[in-house]
């Protein structure tokens, strides 16, 4: 469980709060298996009988002052009695995880009987767009074998289509079998038999490890509707009408109500893939893709406003359907096409499920992305609980979650591996503010509810007698976690974690785009910056006042020189100005890629989230010596630097250019076996998407892809002219609209 706070010393109260102007929250990624330090969790077990407070159910920890018969809550102080077996536990404390650390990660017993506990095998189900190309099968049938190699033994797979009807795949007998069911093309139309009823559910989910040969095949049959429309007699509808049609929405919720009949028994978690390949434009869930040319028309509206709420809650509902059936759905869109992923995306995101996005199929990481994200770890049924001391309280919480209806700061996950991270901002709960006493420091408390299924091989390791069956086991990790307070302004400065207060300003500029607007989101980011900045200025005394109060035409510092830890900042801010989830339609930005980054940037880490942003380049002098690790996003870095080879990481991207003028012995591509493809490999191995790969040579080359991101001579509001000022023009506004503030 990593965390990483905006300020790691505390403001000590509302005005200083106020004063400093920086953003005050964590960000948390709870099932990380190490810390922000790189530090393991203590592993222990018994975490049911973890001594909890009576006030503020808060569990005990390191920071809890301990007595022999009761301990003091670290975090609201109350007195609390020990039980007779907790007094004993605690008299050899070097025997208990949460005595010796303040990040621990302790077993509880699961609910339940054994058997259902050691009957619960991952299932994943495959639903698939045929009303497509033979390009777009091609390539989730890549995808698709690439999933077969990834999945654990002893998890079942079954394959669905969709297009005017719903096939199903029967792989458990010699050849595979499809059984269909029609979809009513009625908007409101419900489908005329259960699936059930079609083919029963532990029919069509077969075990991977018996029947992987026999899913290929089944693959091998999958052919676009078009095409069997082309087929004499095949796909005719009535009187012999041809019959297109996607028919996503009645595919998704008749699969949810079908799987729901075995959660809790054949499955603990059921993960749905579905393939699209354009917009559900056929029965309930069909969707009305002519907004995309009408936006202009809506009368004087924000144009880029117009399409980011979702038109239907249609799949809204439907993710609480999926939620309700334990069943967690990624969505892959490959097309170019206005497919209104507004309203298709919380289909996946609150259901714990990804979203991803792909142009083409020529340049799709498809397959690598598929089989990435099954070979990580994830948890699911997870509940995420974050508590602090009496003084100050969460305010807004941001990620993909859904919050408790009952009580407050609980957060369900449905399904979090080892990157998805979440944000909270901070308010003071009074005017008082923090103790100026040492031993009452701020203190923020993270527990983490999961259950990860152990496959048999772990199993049999520990001990156990079952052969080849999953098993079930539920975990509580918790991260106490003290911080200090800043006495001064400087040092809460000095304190600032950039990445962290990117994270947690994409969050709130994210969410005022989809209420207000792209234009809202903007002017958001721009005064945020413009605050901070005479914030600053003001609290180093920087600005100079005429005798009469008015401000003196002196230097603003917009350039933060007095604190190192905000220096980066206003680039950060420029950056994400520049960054196509904040610009504007008519600058050729697709609403689904507008709304896919929104889905992406609000699970990713700071660390992550700061490449996808501000993209890293780094510059090498031959493919095996690293010349400089790091330039600001300039054609005037390149030319100064005067390396020969550039890597750019921009997190989704990495690119490597070789300049006009390198020389022509050095080889290109670079070579496997050099440290430029070891670096390469290593960031594509910690990625929790795959990065597109593309290399280009200066001069014969077109270098468009890598001078797009060198964005700093380019104009802030994206008029396409390429300012030679771009930044520095950016920082220029800043002082005028900062001295306009401090008048």
């Amino acid at each position: 469980m990593a965390i990483r706070a905006t300020v790691a010393r505390f403001p000590i109260d509302p005005d200083a709060q106020e004063a400093c102007g920086v953003l005050w929250g964590v960000t948390v990624t709870p099932f990380a298996s190490k810390d922000e330090n790189g530090q393991p969790p203590l592993y222990g077990s018994d975490g049911h009988l973890l001594p909890r407070c009576e006030n503020c159910y808060a569990y005990f920890n390191t920071y809890c002052e301990l007595d022999q018969w009761a301990w003091n809550c670290s975090l609201c102080g109350t007195l609390n009695g020990l039980s007779s077996e907790a007094i004993t536990k605690y008299s050899h404390p070097q025997s208990c995880a949460e005595m010796s650390s303040s990040f621990i990660d302790l077993e509880l017993p699961m609910e339940g009987s054994e058997e259902q506990i050691m009957q619960a095998r991952p299932v994943y189900v495959a639903a698939v767009d045929l009303a497509s190309s033979e390009e777009f099968l091609e390539l989730v049938k890549s995808a698709l074998q690439a999933t077969l190699e990834a999945l654990a033994p002893g998890s079942l797979f079954g394959l669905a289509t969709f297009s005017h009807k719903i096939g199903l795949y029967d792989v458990q007998g010699p050849i595979p079998v499809v059984k269909n069911v029609f979809i009513p093309p009625d908007p409101e139309g419900s489908l005329p038999v259960e699936l059930e009823d079609v083919m029963p559910l532990l029919q069509f989910l077969a075990p991977v490890e018996t029947c992987k040969d026999r899913i290929t095949s089944a693959l091998e049959t999958l052919r676009p509707t078009t095409s069997w429309e082309r087929t004499p007699g095949a796909g005719q509808g009535l009187d012999g009408v041809l019959m297109g049609g996607r028919g996503f929405g009645v595919a998704m919720e008749a699969l949810f109500n079908y799987l729901g009949s075995e959660y809790g028994s054949t499955f603990a978690l059921a993960r749905v893939f579905a393939f699209l390949s354009g917009p559900p434009d056929y029965g309930a869930g069909q969707l009305d893709t002519r907004r995309y040319g009408e936006q202009y028309a809506s009368k004087g509206e924000d144009a880029d406003r117009a399409l980011l709420p979702e038109q239907t809650p249609f799949y809204k509902d439907l993710a609480t359907v999926a939620v309700q059936a334990g069943v967690s759905v990624d969505i892959f869109a490959v097309t170019n096409e206005y497919t209104d992923l507004a309203s298709l995306k919380f289909l996946s995101i609150e259901s714990g499920g990804s979203l991803f996005l792909y142009s083409n199929t020529d340049e799709s990481t498809l397959p690598q992305d598929m089989y990435r994200m099954l070979s990580r770890p994830y948890a699911f049924n997870c509940v995420l609980r974050l508590r602090t001391s009496s003084e100050f309280q969460p305010g807004h919480s941001y990620g993909h979650f859904f919050a408790d209806p009952q009580y407050e700061n609980v957060q369900h996950i449905i399904c979090c591996d080892s990157f998805a991270t979440y944000a909270y901002d901070f308010d003071f709960a009074n005017t008082t503010g923090f103790s100026r006493h040492v031993s009452e420091q701020p203190v923020v408390q993270i527990a983490f509810q999961y259950t990860v299924v152990v496959p048999p091989e772990e199993l049999s390791s520990s001990g156990s007698t079952s052969r080849g069956k999953h098993s079930l086991k539920r975990r509580l990790r918790i991260r106490t976690m003290q911080f200090g307070t800043a006495q001064n302004i400087s040092e809460l400065y000095d304190s600032v974690d950039p990445e962290a207060v990117l994270s947690l300003l994409v969050h709130k500029v994210i969410l005022a785009s989809l209420e207000q607007g792209v234009r809202e989101g903007r002017m958001l980011l721009h005064d945020w910056l413009v605050i901070l900045t005479a914030q600053y200025n003001e609290a180093f005394k920087l600005t100079q006042y005429k005798n009469g109060g008015g401000l003196m035409n002196g230097q603003i510092d917009n350039a933060f020189t007095q604190c190192p830890q905000l220096q980066h900042l206003p680039r950060l801010v420029f950056a994400l100005l520049r960054n196509p989830l904040l610009r504007y339609h008519e600058e050729g930005i697709h609403p689904d890629y507008r709304i896919y980054l929104q889905c992406l940037f609000s699970a990713l880490e700071p660390s992550s989230l700061h490449l996808a942003v501000y993209p890293a380049l780094m510059s090498y002098s031959t493919p095996d010596k690293l010349a400089y690790p790091r330039h600001s996003l300039s054609r005037a870095a390149l030319i100064t630097s005067g390396s020969p080879i550039f890597l750019l990481d921009a997190f989704t991207t990495l690119i490597v250019f070789y300049s006009s003028t390198a020389d022509p012995s050095l080889p290109f591509p670079p070579p496997h076996d050099c440290l430029l493809r070891t670096t390469i490999n290593k960031l594509k191995q910690e990625r929790s998407i795959t990065p597109k790969l593309i290399f280009i040579r200066g001069g014969q080359d077109d270098a468009t892809s890598f001078e797009n991101y060198l964005i700093e001579e380019q104009d802030v509001d994206g008029s396409g002219l390429a300012s030679v000022m771009g930044f520095v023009t950016f920082l220029e506004d800043i002082t005028q609209s900062v001295l306009e503030y401090m008048k």
